[in-house]
């Protein structure tokens, strides 16, 4: 069974919330179509310490220079106060060689400003926190702008900032992680609090 490894990008100011649902349930292979195939791996400018929004301190797994498409499954981005500067342009940059590559990528919040300006929304649905916000990066795609909480367009997940559950839900959707009811069922249960979900979810588990 091969090790899947999907990377998520850690900077200063990171917003916390974002990417949590996503990560936890990717390491996390209780209810996976294929438990333990699976790795979260985290990716920084450097190997130095960063400070998220919420002052955790997260030491990267390995500097962006060092990080391969060929040896990963997706990368996310997570959003950031530093996006609407260039401070974070070299993440942008590497999401296009992934995307180039046909690894997919994930962009939350600010992250979709920096895919913006990288030109990999010119010619994909995509949402934000708004449209307003994407148009000061000048990109040429406002025409395809979705107003919905998180979207799929061949390989490119975009979300607003206040959607974390669908964010990941698209996430697992398009690594292939669950099993489609498994999915809907987790979806219900965290994002809708519905116990029907958990219902569903302990049952695959037993069946595992």
């Amino acid at each position: 069974m091969t090790m899947k490894t999907v990377h998520v990008a850690v900077y200063d100011t990171l917003a916390d919330w974002e990417v949590g649902a996503a990560t936890a349930h990717i390491a996390n292979g209780a209810w996976h179509r294929e438990p333990g195939t699976f790795e979260v791996k985290t990716v920084g400018l450097t190997t130095d310490p960063v400070t998220t929004i919420g002052r955790m301190r997260i030491t990267p797994d390995l500097a962006i220079a060092d990080l391969d498409p060929a040896g990963s499954a997706m990368l996310i981005l997570p959003g950031a106060d530093l996006w609407d500067g260039d401070d974070l342009k070299v993440f942008a940059h590497k999401a296009k060689q992934f995307v180039d590559a046909g690894v997919p990528v994930a962009g939350i919040c600010g992250a979709t400003f920096g895919l913006a300006k990288e030109g990999l929304l010119d010619d994909r649905a995509h949402t934000s926190n708004v449209a307003e916000y994407l148009a000061y990066s000048g990109y040429a795609g406002a025409q395809h702008y979705v107003d919905a909480p998180a979207v799929t367009d061949r390989d490119v997940i975009t979300a607003d900032s206040m959607s974390p559950f669908e964010f990941a839900r698209e996430i697992f959707a398009r690594l292939d992680l669950y099993e489609p009811h498994v999915l809907e069922a987790w979806y219900a249960l965290f994002a809708h609090r519905d116990p029907a979900g958990y219902a569903v979810l302990a049952e695959y588990e037993t069946a595992q």
